[in-house]
């Protein structure tokens, strides 16, 4: 059986105005099919049988919908974070308890990809069996991609995170002092990732909300995130009207 997934589904879509005024960013069309669809089916014809989305925004919405489909035909809970939007690093502590596999896919709602997912599967377990044995336990693979932006993840030669960076401002995050990013890959984070159930009793001591970034840039010193990269990716970040625009299935 797959892991559990969890589908990032409480984000505000500001960038998505003024669609997102009256629905949540889920639930926008592409090509007459809601974004929230599209990563449940492709979820569901890899194999997951278990998802858990998270909702805010309109979250009424969202289970509404979801009630309408029946579920897909397989097992979906909501985490609800209509009290608090709690960003992606709080967003995944909060639905721990849903999330009952020894390690949990999640996926950005409004990413469109043709990622093969039980490749990107195998990929987390194959460093799981690597990395068993190392002092720095493995705590998440993470999907990156060479493309144009200003932020970026710093890798080693081992393709793990030792850092962060923004080209344009010139910050450096990392907890390795010193650290030349100029060194280093940088490679973007394309929001889907394997994560180990490792990760909550860590993430105790963060506070309510929190992004998932800043967590692993604080921990890639004490754990593994390693980068994985899949050569002829083609992926999509639906996050702008634009974007919507250009896109055809």
């Amino acid at each position: 059986m797959k892991p559990y997934a969890l589908i990032f589904a409480a984000g505000l879509g500001t960038r998505l105005k003024p669609l997102t005024d009256t629905m949540p960013k889920a639930l926008v069309p592409v090509d007459g099919v809601p974004l929230l669809e599209r990563v449940i089916t492709r979820l569901k014809g890899a194999g997951y049988s278990n998802i858990v989305i998270n909702a805010h925004h309109f979250a009424e919405q969202i289970i509404d919908f979801i009630e309408q489909k029946e579920s897909f035909g397989i097992s979906v809970a909501i985490s609800d974070e209509r009290d608090l939007l709690r960003e992606t690093g709080g967003g995944i502590r909060h639905a721990a308890p849903l999330l009952k596999s020894d390690h949990f896919l999640v996926h950005n709602v409004d990413i469109i990809s043709d990622l093969d997912l039980p490749l990107f599967e195998e990929k987390y377990l194959e460093a799981e069996r690597e990395y068993k044995n190392c002092e720095r336990p493995l705590l998440a693979t993470i999907l990156v991609s060479e493309r144009k932006t200003q932020r970026f993840f710093l890798f080693d030669e081992s393709n793990n995170v030792v850092g962060w960076t923004n080209i344009a401002t010139g910050e450096v995050r990392s907890p390795f002092p010193g650290l030349n990013p100029d060194k280093f890959r940088k490679l973007a984070f394309a929001g889907i990732h394997n994560i180990s159930k490792r990760v909550f009793p860590v993430m105790e001591k963060w506070p309510e909300r929190f992004p998932i970034v800043d967590f692993y840039i604080a921990n890639c010193d004490k754990y593994l995130i390693k980068g994985i990269e899949v050569p002829g990716l083609s992926i999509r970040d639906v996050g702008k009207i634009s974007d919507l625009n250009s896109l055809k299935y």
